[in-house]
């Protein structure tokens, strides 16, 4: 943008001497524009939230609605978002899955502009009940007739720089910038009459909360134990088995048992052996006593 400004500001140094009478032309130019222009660039935009019985039929009522009115759907979106969760057990293999959700749909839609008022009319009679609805209007009348203007000052000074300025490369520069300048400038207004002809318009809309059931299998691996008499029987089973491993572990370990029962009657017998001996020292010190 900056290097627009730089270039149309050399330009019109180069053709100073003709400011005046540019700019007399330019006020005609503008002028007559505003005159010719048909109707006011008027943007209108449209918000609604309300309740229904059904989203999803509601949904499809909107989409017949837009089309017999020569609209378009732009964007829609239906979400259920669960409230609550239970489960209720029904037999060992199944549960009852209680569901509470609520339903939500989103559509963006272009209508024209003209039937904008009928179509919120027409949706409100779809509604239990309208939480909100508003429209907003933005006139873009001094927006558009100013790219119209700029965009024919660049087309003037692009023919100036062809007939004066030669074929030097930075004039080429210069040129291509300003045209893309006056292209930017023209999509612009397409953008505003596609907006002015039709208008958008935003549509929420939910239902009451549902309940839902449906039994599926039990997923709690508790409930698939066996009764308390099964359990016990399986649990001396289970103990007896056990013992019985412990008695083949031990008996891999027989010498170790030797070793041990050898090791219990040497100690035993030293022990005695020192018993004996301290009860004759006893004895004699007694003797000598007397």
């Amino acid at each position: 943008m900056k290097r627009n400004i730089i270039a149309i500001a050399i330009i019109l140094t180069i053709f100073g001497c003709n400011s005046n009478k540019n700019d007399k032309a330019n006020e005609l130019r503008i002028a007559d524009e505003a005159a010719t222009l048909a109707e006011p660039k008027i943007i209108k935009t449209a918000d609604m939230r309300f309740r229904v019985k059904n989203v999803q039929n509601t949904k499809e009522q909107l989409s017949q609605t837009i089309k017999a009115q020569g609209g378009t759907v732009a964007e829609f979106s239906i979400e259920s978002v669960i409230q609550e969760t239970q489960k209720v057990k029904q037999s060992v293999d199944s549960v009852k899955e209680i569901t509470a959700y609520r339903t939500e749909g989103y559509l963006v839609a272009k209508v024209p502009s003209e039937k904008l008022d009928d179509f919120t009319n027409t949706t409100a009679k779809m509604a239990v009940f309208v939480d909100n609805q508003s429209m907003k209007m933005d006139d873009q009348s001094h927006t558009y007739l100013s790219n119209k203007s700029k965009a024919g000052n660049r087309l003037d000074a692009v023919d100036q720089m062809g007939k004066l300025a030669g074929k030097k490369s930075s004039n080429v520069e210069t040129a291509l910038n300003i045209k893309d300048d006056y292209v930017d400038k023209r999509i612009q207004n397409l953008s505003i009459d596609s907006k002015v002809k039709y208008s958008t318009i935003t549509l929420n809309f939910y239902q009451d909360n549902t309940i839902k059931t449906v039994v599926i299998a039990n997923d709690n691996v508790n409930d698939y134990k066996p009764d308390f008499g099964n359990r016990f029987w399986l649990a001396i089973v289970n103990g007896w088995t056990i013992f019985r491993e412990i008695i083949l572990a031990l008996s891999n370990l027989w010498m170790l048992i030797l070793v041990g029962i050898g090791i219990y009657f040497i100690a035993r017998h030293f022990i005695r052996k020192n018993k004996l001996a301290l009860d004759l020292a006893t004895k004699n010190l007694v003797n000598q006593s007397k």
